[in-house]
């Protein structure tokens, strides 16, 4: 499987990419300076079974999760088409996933879940990045979740979407599916979207150049008829009681075509511009395209998915621990062992001004 670079229904309300946040009130005379670290331990072998999961994490030492991706390696020869996304979503300690209830404030980790199908490779292995954020405005974060019990019939999309609280800023976002033991459930899709009747109240996702997106939403994806599956987004948000009326989103977006070969990988990049300022955050999605014009489609196939949303380089690859200079986020998406038609990667950037 060659991996290429390009520059690149059941629906619940309440997983990118792309923003650029302007930290500047009107008439305010000092910096709201923002500053951003990624945080990663590297990667944790795995999973190591067929139809299992592994979960690893990322924590921010000091400053508070702005987003945070994953990011999988899945070999070459016999299982390529296994390994897949099953969450990259918030935590207040690591381990544990808000899967009950709104989640936490300032919280500090971003979990990343990764799962297998019915084929396996000694070469699997996950990676969490945690984007680890700093504002003099921003000093407090929160958590909204929201879920929905689907997709339950195979090739459908389970799409969900959380909303921030009025007079707050959405930052990133994530998502997760469980139970991740069915070997074909996975998460195909996290991006920006608008709580309103133009993007379908999250369905379609924030098209590049819009502002202030409020929403957050996930897309789960099976190739098979499943009872129990759930899908859960995460949208990260300004903490309440926080002046953010000088605070502005701006997204950044790119989508591709492709990949539609059977075993085939393609990763799609979108970099934060001149004057956008400093990436905060990301998302991604394998699709039926068209994402910001029309309701989100899934793929061609049951088995595509995703196997990383990450920071990056210009030229997609991921960043290292402790990178303070990270401008660009990162899609990396697959088929599985079936030819498609009409794929497409698309790719989301959130990105944070540090001006006066």
């Amino acid at each position: 499987m060659t991996r290429k670079l390009l520059r690149l229904p059941a629906l619940g309300r309440a997983l990118a990419l792309g923003a650029v946040v302007t930290l500047a009130a009107p008439g305010t005379a000092y910096a709201n300076t923002v500053a951003v670290t990624v945080k990663t331990p590297g990667a944790t072998l795995g999973p190591t079974t067929t139809s299992s999961s592994i979960s690893t994490s990322a924590q921010c030492t000091s400053g508070l999760i702005s987003g945070g991706g994953i990011n999988q390696a899945i070999g070459t020869g016999t299982g390529v088409n296994g390994n897949r996304v099953l969450g990259t979503e918030p935590s207040s300690n690591g381990s544990t996933e808000y899967t009950g209830s709104t989640g936490g404030t300032d919280v500090t980790y971003w979990i990343a879940k990764g799962g297998s199908g019915g084929q396996i490779n000694s070469s699997f292995s996950t990676t969490p990045y945690a984007m680890c954020f700093t504002s003099n405005l921003i000093n407090h974060t929160q958590v909204v979740m929201n879920k929905v019990s689907a997709p339950t019939t195979g090739s459908t999309v389970g799409l969900v979407t959380a909303t921030c609280p009025a007079s707050t800023r959405l930052l990133g976002g994530g998502a997760l599916v469980t139970p991740g033991d069915t070997g074909s459930f996975k998460a195909i899709a996290g991006f920006p979207t608008f709580n309103n009747s133009a993007h379908g109240f999250g369905q379609k996702a924030a098209a590049d150049g819009e502002t202030n997106p409020d929403s957050w939403t996930a897309v789960g994806w099976d190739n098979n008829s499943h009872a129990g599956n759930q899908t859960f987004a995460y949208a990260i948000c300004s903490g309440n009681g926080i002046g953010v009326s000088g605070v502005t989103v701006k997204v950044r977006h790119s989508e591709v075509s492709g990949p539609n070969t059977g075993s085939t990988g393609q990763t799609a990049t979108v970099t934060c511009g001149g004057g956008d300022g400093k990436l905060v955050s990301g998302g991604a999605a394998i699709s039926g395209g068209n994402v910001t014009t029309t309701n989100f489609t899934g793929p061609g196939s049951g088995g595509d998915h995703l196997n990383g949303s990450y920071p990056s380089d210009a030229g997609g690859n991921p960043v290292s621990d402790g990178t303070t200079t990270a401008a660009s986020w990162t899609a990396f998406t697959h088929t599985g062992g079936q030819s498609s038609a009409n794929n497409h990667s698309d790719v989301w950037a959130l990105c944070a001004d540090d001006g006066v």
